[in-house]
């Protein structure tokens, strides 16, 4: 069971690793989007549904991480679901009913970019469930997808783990980075405050909800590139997917001269050459 792993703390479990070079993650990751290309036709030719949950600590790299795997991937079949806070109609609906709407139909697959697994995290640190609501979750949610499961869905969780001292560094080149600055919340502030409730709320929830039909999968992320390419690695080890075979496409030649004639230019507006300038 992951838990027992993390329970020590998140990031020790393999201890400190030389940064994966550039030219050999890149090299990689460029076959393996070539790869998540192939799953995706065969997703979509088979008729699958396939959810990846992407849950950890705030900076761990979730969201680098679906970047990457939806980069080459066709947004109408690939899609990132991240959900804002829920509205007071929400707020009175089953806890996993809004959810529920955004899983994918045949053919299609979904990225949670953080997901149910909220209200066992987020929301029992910060005080926004009460306890009954956190138990009642924790009860349900093993049966809520087991259910998924036995209805034919693929299901996939992983969890993103980084050190105390990373999750702050990361945090830190934010806050003086302002075009990822937005990226911060005062949520986000909190959670370094709150580390060891974080790390409590992370090993309950692990205990409850890692099943057989659907287990947790443990990304160690302390090195973003190395995470990257372990995550989408394993995801593809575990997705029986085939390649299927393309139609054979043909361009066709220009059309046949006609005595169609342009406009002149000058009745239009283009956008002005800045490059120019450089």
């Amino acid at each position: 069971m992951p838990g027992g792993d993390v329970a020590r703390g998140e990031g020790a479990g393999t201890g400190p690793r030389k940064r994966l070079p550039r030219p050999v993650y890149e090299r990689e990751l460029a076959r393996l989007q070539a790869e998540l290309v192939t799953l995706q036709e065969w997703v979509r030719s088979a008729g699958a549904r396939l959810v990846v949950v992407f849950e950890g600590r705030d900076a761990a790299g979730k969201g680098g991480t679906i970047k990457r795997v939806a980069e080459y991937l066709n947004p109408r079949v690939a899609r990132i679901v991240a959900l804002p806070a829920p509205s007071e109609r929400e707020r009175t609906q089953w806890y996993f009913q809004r959810y529920v709407e955004h899983l994918p139909a045949g053919g299609e697959i979904v990225l949670f970019d953080r997901s149910w697994y909220n209200r066992a995290g987020v929301e029992r640190v910060m005080g926004f469930c009460t306890e009954q609501e956190r138990q009642r979750f924790l009860r349900q949610c093993p049966v809520f997808e087991r259910l998924l499961v036995e209805d034919g869905l693929l299901l996939r969780k992983y969890w993103f783990s980084i050190s105390q001292a990373e999750q702050q560094r990361r945090l830190r080149d934010r806050i003086d980075d302002p075009m990822r600055r937005w990226k911060l919340s005062s949520v986000d502030l909190e959670s370094v405050a709150r580390w060891h409730e974080y790390s409590r709320a992370r090993d309950e929830m692990l205990a409850a909800t890692d099943t057989p039909e659907a287990p947790w999968y443990l990304v160690e992320s302390e090195d973003k590139r190395r995470g990257r390419i372990n995550m989408i690695a394993h995801l593809l080890s575990t997705v029986p997917y085939s390649e299927v075979p393309l139609p054979e496409v043909r361009l066709p030649g220009p059309p046949a001269s006609s005595d169609y004639e342009r406009p002149p230019r000058e009745r239009y507006r283009y956008v002005p050459d800045r490059t120019a300038l450089l």
